[in-house]
């Protein structure tokens, strides 16, 4: 007798989507929102700590210096160690030496003790950051799903990127500079004992750590980081500058040398090998280079052109934050529907509009008629640009070299803000010495266009769909 088909695996509905765990996905936004805030919150108290800590002028800048110079240079290194020991140990390691930092930081009482509390905040951000971005990936699939998990790790962003001037502003005010160093302590722990109950280890990968690319990545992407931040503060052809960018090439081309040869690279030289990989990084070291131009110039204009506090200045960008929760809910329906090209397209291009809109102030320009629109308006932009283009660069990775993508998409973030404040700082001083600050920033903002406009063309051009698993 011949066995007939079982009728229910014919007429069993398709099946469905595993739906979204959020919690988890809030776990790892809250360590991105942490890392985000955490500058933004320092340079509102660097006039409290300057009077409190006796640091000289010139010695004050290294307490936002420091950090970002650590982060920027190890963030390629940390990617890579996170795929040889796991990505969940790596960020556990680096929450505990970030939140640990912070509380020494808190109990500085000396300059030395506040910059050496930075730079190992800036160790364990570079170790946590890429990591965070990996584990995201494995907790979601193509699709619906991970469109929703990306806007919400873009939501961090912007929350961050807004609140962190608001926040400063508060804890400054009432409860002293310290407190904006010890404010990451619970909310570090809670990322901690959230990652260890509700994140599984992924898969590992068991090469040897690449110690001629990690050398050359750090003291290359150091040196960079170093002299794109002096350059905002001193002359172009200085010294420092100059030989900072000498040995950021040496240590670069050294980086390329040598990761053409080795089995298991730092920084896979495959991402710049096709304009599909190379295009969408690019678009992403562009865009916050616009984004950061704006933010230091919307708190400089508040300030010192409408006279605000640092307080209100921190309220005005809430405009900012509106727009990009209201794109950020959008974008996990938009995506599914037209696909990441034509969503991030649409955000660029908001991005330009906006920085064209806001480089218009003159002196008489006030809040309502200058900047709340461009505010709104680059919000949205901002929120429908940063996921998709996160998606593309992530997904387009084979799965051996994802941390190398997630540290990849890090540096340069880190890489963009510096160069966009450093060549639009350089703008703003020229112009403003003969024409007045209003002008200067005029003038910066018009130039700050030209980075979203040649991001939109690289992504909408270059950048290859994704398909659903």
């Amino acid at each position: 007798m011949t066995a007939q088909p079982a009728p229910a695996i014919a007429d069993a509905p398709p099946a469905e989507v595993p739906r979204l765990r959020y919690l988890p996905v809030l776990v790892l936004t809250l360590m991105q929102v942490t890392l985000v805030i955490d500058n933004s919150v320092v340079n509102v108290a660097l006039p409290e700590i300057q009077r409190e800590l006796g640091f000289t002028p010139a010695g004050l800048s290294w307490v936002v210096t420091s950090y970002a110079l650590v982060f920027g240079g190890l963030v390629l290194v940390s990617g890579k160690i996170g795929a040889i020991i796991g990505p969940r140990r790596a960020l556990l390691i680096g929450i505990a030496i970030f939140v640990a930092a912070s509380a020494f930081g808190g109990f500085a009482v000396t300059p030395e003790m506040l910059v050496g509390a930075r730079v190992v905040q800036g160790v364990g951000a570079a170790l946590a950051a890429p990591s965070t971005l990996v584990l995201l990936m494995s907790i979601t699939r193509p699709g619906p799903q991970r469109a929703r998990a990306m806007s919400l790790f873009v939501l961090s962003i912007g929350l961050g990127a807004g609140l962190g001037l608001f926040l400063g502003g508060v804890l400054t005010t009432g409860l002293g500079w310290e407190w904006v160093m010890f404010v990451n302590v619970p909310i570090g722990a809670v990322v901690f004992f959230g990652v260890r109950a509700l994140i599984t280890e992924t898969e590992r990968h068991t090469a040897r750590l690449d110690l001629g690319g990690a050398t050359a990545s750090t003291v290359g992407m150091s040196a960079l980081v170093y002299g794109l931040t002096v350059a905002a503060d001193e002359s172009w052809t200085s010294p420092a500058v100059v030989g900072s960018f000498a040995l950021a090439a040496a240590g670069l081309t050294a980086l390329v040398v040598l990761e053409r040869r080795h089995v298991s690279p730092v920084v896979p030289l495959g991402f710049f090998a096709r304009p599909s990989g190379a295009a969408p990084l690019l678009a992403m070291m562009l865009i916050p280079a616009g984004q950061f131009g704006f933010l230091y110039f919307a708190a400089l204009y508040t300030q010192d052109v409408l006279g605000f506090t640092p307080l209100e200045t921190g309220l005005s960008v809430l405009p900012f934050t509106a727009g990009m929760i209201t794109s950020n809910l959008l974008t996990g329906r938009l995506v599914p529907r037209f696909g990441e090209r034509v969503v991030g397209s649409a955000g660029m291009t908001g991005l330009l509009a906006g920085l064209l809109w806001m480089s218009r102030l003159t002196p008489e320009s006030g809040y309502l008629d200058g900047l709340f629109g461009p505010f709104l308006l680059l919000g949205v932009g901002a929120g429908l640009t940063v996921a998709p283009l996160t998606a593309v660069i992530m997904h387009s990775a084979p799965s051996e070299h994802v941390g190398a993508a997630s540290s990849l998409n890090q540096a340069m973030q880190q890489l963009g803000g510096a160069v966009g404040l450093a060549v639009l700082s350089t703008i703003f001083a020229a112009t403003a010495a003969t024409s007045g600050t209003a002008a200067g920033i005029s003038t910066a903002l018009t130039a700050a266009v030209g980075f979203p406009l040649v991001a939109l063309v690289l992504f909408s051009v270059w950048a290859r769909p994704i398909t659903p698993d």
